[in-house]
């Protein structure tokens, strides 16, 4: 009885409390933060050479591949016409210069890919490092007491929107994004005395 007592006091008491809070209207603002990290002017220039980088990557596999795909048809012809025999020492030979030369080539393309990933990873920091503060000033200019990101939000009237100003504070803050990562440092072992 006497939870249900405290209860219905506590529903009566609600209302009266949140009101003597005196809090301001809201104010909201959405951004659409993904169209922003993409469309401002450096985002764009960054993106558009980090796709060069992929291009690249994707030209010097197939450049890789394409003579090694021969060599592996002229091997497997020469040890189809053996019949079930085994390959003799020259053919040997050759199999195995063929398996380092792959070795290799995967060894090439997989480093060019991580160094690309790198990149990539290195350019996101550096436009996620200033969107942020881009939101903070857009949000202060337009005295927005609450910002929220357009993915989070079913609908929202237009006149919301602050992406625009986003982009155009990120245009102001962000006018150069480098697409190379900084060399990577060796972590250094402690030595034993």
């Amino acid at each position: 009885m006497t939870k249900y007592l405290a209860a219905a006091v506590a529903l009566v008491a609600l209302p009266q409390l949140a009101a003597a809070q005196n809090l301001p209207a809201p104010v909201i603002a959405v951004v659409d933060s993904n169209k922003a990290a993409n469309d401002c002017n450096a985002c764009r220039t960054a993106l558009a050479q980090l796709q060069q980088q992929g291009q690249a990557i994707q030209t010097f596999r197939n450049q890789q591949a394409t003579p090694l795909q021969t060599e592996e048809q002229q091997l497997q012809t020469a040890v189809d016409a053996l019949k079930g025999k085994q390959p003799d020492a020259a053919l040997q030979t050759r199999i195995t210069a063929y398996q380092t030369k792959r070795q290799q080539a995967e060894r090439q393309v997989q480093q060019r890919a991580a160094t690309f990933e790198r990149n990539r990873q290195y350019v996101l920091k550096q436009i996620s490092d200033r969107l942020g503060p881009a939101v903070e000033a857009v949000q202060a200019r337009r005295r927005a007491t609450i910002v929220i990101d357009s993915g989070s939000v079913l609908r929202f009237a237009p006149a919301l929107d602050v992406t625009n100003d986003v982009i155009a504070e990120l245009n102001r803050t962000l006018t150069s994004i480098a697409t190379t990562a900084p060399a990577q440092t060796q972590q250094q072992t402690p030595q034993g005395r």
